[in-house]
């Protein structure tokens, strides 16, 4: 049996803020029937920006139930900056804990509190993660979704992945896409430890240990953070300490592309390659 803390056990037989907001300022929707889950949540602003109502309605387990009802109390006042800043460990600690394998539950809060956020704000709700190959057709779970949360939450074993996003509870037949996920980030994250040690060092990288470096870099630390805003970055080439990219999607018009390009890309690879680097933009 899973042991659940009594603050769990009073959201799930008392759940706060249930129901719909009538013309709400914000709304955001995740899961669905299919995979067992879903979460509706509804917010209403002030004109200060301050959330003074939140609503919910879910489909799912008591974890589920809990989590999200616990939500509702957590962003409740606050602006929506401020509720952007909670995580699903924060739902869970705020709950007193949950069982391991209930973890999706507050992933699945945090992910409808995004999509609110990004409903409010008027943004285009981009999900890079939901995009790429299913690997658990029981769930509809894919690759990169699979890839972020181990990332995220630093996973080490198909259990654990299956907690956090539900790949691979089901028949288990992806269980051995799910270790070949694992097993290539791990990989990759040791290979980086072993160019951030020769770093420190001072032992001077290859070119193409350079080039190696400059691009998992992109596609670990970079592109994510702009994917999640609808832009892309596309590496186009390294030439000694010049690095060539082309910014892709929202990132081509957006007019603080520049500042991007060097607080965030530029600064992400001297940090994880070398300090030497400088950026460029180019156009292809």
């Amino acid at each position: 049996m899973w042991d659940y803390s009594e603050k769990v056990k009073d959201h799930f037989f008392h759940p706060r803020n249930v129901g719909e907001i009538e013309n709400p300022d914000a709304v955001g929707e995740v899961g669905s029937l299919a995979c067992g889950d879903a979460l509706k949540l509804m917010l209403k602003l002030d004109k200060s920006g301050h959330i003074i109502d939140v609503k919910f309605k879910t489909f799912g387990c008591g974890s589920a139930i809990a989590s999200a009802s616990a939500l509702t109390e957590m962003i409740m006042g606050k602006t929506i900056d401020e509720a952007a800043k909670i995580t699903d460990n924060d739902i869970a600690e705020y709950l007193n804990g949950l069982p391991e394998q209930k973890m999706h539950c507050s992933v699945m809060g945090r992910e409808a509190l995004e999509a609110a956020i990004a409903n409010y704000r008027g943004q285009k709700i981009d999900k890079p993660i939901e995009e790429g190959t299913i690997v658990c057709k029981c769930f509809g779970v894919t690759d990169n979704k699979i890839a972020h949360a181990v990332r995220e939450h630093k996973l080490t074993t198909i259990e654990q992945v299956t907690n956090y996003c539900k790949a691979g509870g089901g028949c288990r037949s992806c269980h051995p896409q799910i270790q070949a996920i694992l097993d290539e980030i791990w990989q990759k994250e040791k290979e980086k430890a072993m160019f951030m040690q020769a770093k420190k060092s001072g032992k001077k990288l290859t070119n193409i240990q350079k080039m190696k470096l400059v691009q998992e870099t992109i596609e670990r630390d970079i592109r994510p953070i702009l994917q999640a805003d609808g832009g892309d970055i596309e590496l186009i080439d390294v030439d000694g300490d010049r690095v060539m990219v082309s910014f892709r999607g929202g990132c081509v018009e957006c007019p603080s592309s520049k500042v991007t390009l060097k607080s965030t890309v530029e600064a992400r690879l001297r940090e994880f390659v070398t300090d030497t680097l400088i950026v460029e933009e180019v156009t292809s």
